[in-house]
């Protein structure tokens, strides 16, 4: 079954690419945020029906290359890099090298027990976050049509960033230890339904919020790990 919820999460990836192709940027990125829940399911169903396999670790990392590298990178290139042909072509190698870099470091600091900085941060931003981080522009184009475009060369340029934070040692918050007490699963369940339904509603408008919210983290994550040191 976990396994099963990993397909899912590549098909979902693999049908962002073609309707990003199409030109259907909105449901491109509604398949793109159910790849990720998928993503976030997948390994804890394999740990709650104690059904861990290697073969499951390496189909999850696959697809996190596929949904968060290479469909996020492809649908941004047809979206506003295609008419800087090499220029933006490079950029998008470059994000999708980075996020390939990422994951294996990540492998490889898993299987050998090591933590990353501890277990409330993640070293780099996660391949997750940088999938939608990067697709900030895109966003931003759609909840303000009447703007003037944004210049391709700059979305080249950010691209190129997310990719390097994504393999940088900046610590990002982990909610690896998130622990929700009884009291206030009603709360969170609340939440979470009204974070989907603005999804559903105002999907430009909340995911550019998301973004905003991440990015404030990330330089809040910096501030804290620097003080903890």
């Amino acid at each position: 079954l976990p396994n099963l919820l990993t397909f899912a999460a590549i098909c979902a990836g693999l049908t962002a690419i073609r309707y990003g192709f199409q030109g259907d940027f909105e449901r491109s990125v509604y398949l793109i945020l159910l790849a990720c829940v998928l993503d976030g399911f997948d390994g804890r169903l394999a740990r709650l029906l104690q059904a861990q396999s290697q073969i499951g670790a390496e189909l999850d990392s696959l697809a996190d290359f596929l949904n968060f590298g290479v469909a996020p990178a492809l649908i941004l290139y047809v979206w506003g890099l295609e008419n800087l042909s090499r220029i933006g072509w490079i950029a998008v190698l470059i994000y999708t090298i980075c996020c390939v870099m990422r994951l294996a470091r990540f492998n490889v600091s898993s299987k050998s027990g090591e933590e990353e900085v501890d277990n409330s941060y993640f070293v780099g931003v996660p391949s997750p976050a940088g999938a939608f981080l990067v697709m900030l522009p895109m966003f931003v184009s759609f909840l303000f049509p009447d703007m003037p475009p944004i210049p391709p060369l700059v979305v080249a340029v950010f691209t190129v960033v997310v990719g390097l934070l994504m393999i940088s040692h900046i610590p990002t918050y982990s909610f690896k230890n998130l622990a929700i007490m009884r009291d206030q699963a009603k709360f969170f369940v609340l939440g979470v339904v009204l974070l989907a339904g603005a999804l559903l509603t105002y999907l430009w408008a909340t995911l550019v919020l998301l973004n905003v919210i991440y990015i404030v983290g990330i330089l809040w994550a910096f501030r804290a790990s620097r003080k903890l040191k």
